[in-house]
């Protein structure tokens, strides 16, 4: 038994042996592969990326909006103008570009290099944005053909407002008087006249109804949605046309303080009315809702459009009074109007027209505009363009606007100049207080003398 334990230890010895051997031995392996480990790198920065993409252009103007990824804030950029460095820009993150003093119907490359970064090791190549070719509107002409008319034989014939539907049909809508059979004033007016293409037909739209205790009322202000879908107002009433008959729609009269002066809406189920007293009134499809305003200036004007990047209408309406001299600018949101800054516009405002954040105008006393409604103060834009005051603003595009008013005084803005129509068509004892514009035709109403007076002028299609 001994003798097999003595055995048994060598036995035992080597297995002890062979362990602790290959133990060391892997231990040291272990630490020769760690000492082969490469050091580890510094951290880099994730790569800086910037982006342009055109927004929008105008004539002279273009708007680019600069996005920006793993860029460290505030950073300064550099904006290049086919390759030649124009001005810096801090950068704090995702901007919209606003570009000017371009030319019309010219082609430009742009791109942002950055060239001051708070860190420069962060990044081993200054980040430098793709490059976005922008192509600048082409002007419109001022080049148009002229022609007027003039409605009445007694009393004082005017007309306020102008709906052009198309080329061969088109309303205008105010107070004409005319003689009888028997050569007497007709003491009934004519409210309205119809252009068929060929001609003008004086028109006398049935007003008496709950809204009017008058046959043939004065109409106020038109506004065509299509052809068998228009709204006329009297300055308490309403009447709707079907393409067959003019329906009274009277429900707006118990919110009214004053007449109706202006209407514009989105649709047939999206109308507002403004007026006197600080009257807007809003039209849902169903029913009438008063827009408080907190005023009680007169609104002579609203005007909507939709903003493309938001998808919202933007509406601003302006308000007035000759004495004491006032005039506030009103933006409507959600059947709210909210008053906004009209500095440093001191006189009268009559109208408004505008594409949203691009470029706003209020025209009365002067013609001002501003890029932005953020914008501190309103620009009185063409100072020696004309001596009179302006009644009314209408445009299709940046490149295409229309203002009329006192004396027969005719603007239009082709998106790099503006022309006055005077010296064409000469001054005249009244003024224009309405202009409607359509693809290459515009109306302008208003009055001369005693007589109602529309114009139209054609342009190039």
């Amino acid at each position: 038994m001994k003798l097999n334990n003595d055995s048994m230890l060598p036995f035992i010895n080597f297995n002890f042996d062979l362990n602790l051997n290959f133990n060391s031995n892997f231990l040291l392996l272990f630490l020769l592969l760690l000492g082969c480990k490469q050091p580890t790198q510094p951290k880099l920065e994730p790569k800086a990326e910037l982006k342009l993409i055109l927004e929008d252009v105008s004539c002279t103007e273009a708007w680019i909006q600069l996005t920006t990824t793993n860029l460290q804030l505030p950073a300064t950029l550099t904006l290049y103008k086919n390759n030649v460095a124009q001005n810096n820009i801090l950068c704090y993150g995702d901007t919209l570009l606003y570009i000017d003093s371009l030319l019309p119907n010219q082609t430009y490359k742009f791109k942002v290099v950055l060239t001051n970064n708070p860190q420069p090791t962060s990044y081993p190549q200054l980040p430098t944005s793709n490059e976005v070719s922008v192509t600048t509107m082409d002007t419109t002409s001022h080049n148009f053909t002229w022609q007027s008319w003039e409605f009445g034989e007694c009393s004082n014939s005017v007309l306020y407002d102008v709906a052009i539907i198309d080329e061969n049909n088109i309303w205008a809508v105010g107070e004409i008087y005319m003689r009888d059979s028997l050569g007497r004033c007709d003491p009934k007016a004519y409210n309205a006249v119809h252009w068929d293409g060929t001609k003008w037909e004086l028109k006398r739209i049935y007003t008496y109804s709950a809204c009017s205790s008058i046959y043939y009322a004065p109409l106020k202000s038109i506004y065509a949605f299509s052809e068998n879908n228009i709204v006329v107002t009297s300055g308490g009433g309403m009447w709707w046309f079907n393409g067959n008959k003019w329906n009274a729609e009277c429900s707006i009269n118990p919110l009214l303080t004053g007449a109706i002066n202006k209407l514009w809406g989105s649709s047939s189920s999206d109308l507002y009315a403004v007026g006197n007293n600080g009257n807007i009134a809003h039209w849902d499809g169903v029913r009438w809702r008063k827009v408080e305003s907190g005023t009680d200036l007169q609104f002579p004007d609203i005007y909507g459009a939709k903003n493309n990047k938001t998808a919202e209408t933007e509406i601003l309406a302006v308000c007035t009074r000759n004495y004491p001299l006032n005039k506030d600018i009103y933006k409507i949101v959600s059947n709210t109007a909210i008053k906004i800054s009209s500095e440093p516009i001191q006189w009268e405002l009559f109208s408004c027209w505008f594409i949203p954040e691009r470029h706003y105008y209020v025209v009365g006393s002067g013609i001002y505009e501003k890029k932005y409604l953020s914008d501190s103060n309103w620009r009185n834009g063409p100072l020696d363009i004309t001596k009179y005051s302006t009644s009314c603003i209408r445009g299709t595009d940046l490149n295409n606007v229309f203002v009329v008013g006192a004396y027969g005084e005719v603007l239009h803005f082709n998106g790099y100049s503006w022309k006055s129509f005077l010296p064409e068509l000469g001054t005249f004892q009244g003024s224009y207080g309405s202009v409607d514009i359509k693809n290459n035709i515009v109306a302008i109403t208003g009055y001369h003398g005693r007589k109602a007076k529309i114009t139209i002028a054609r342009g190039q299609k």
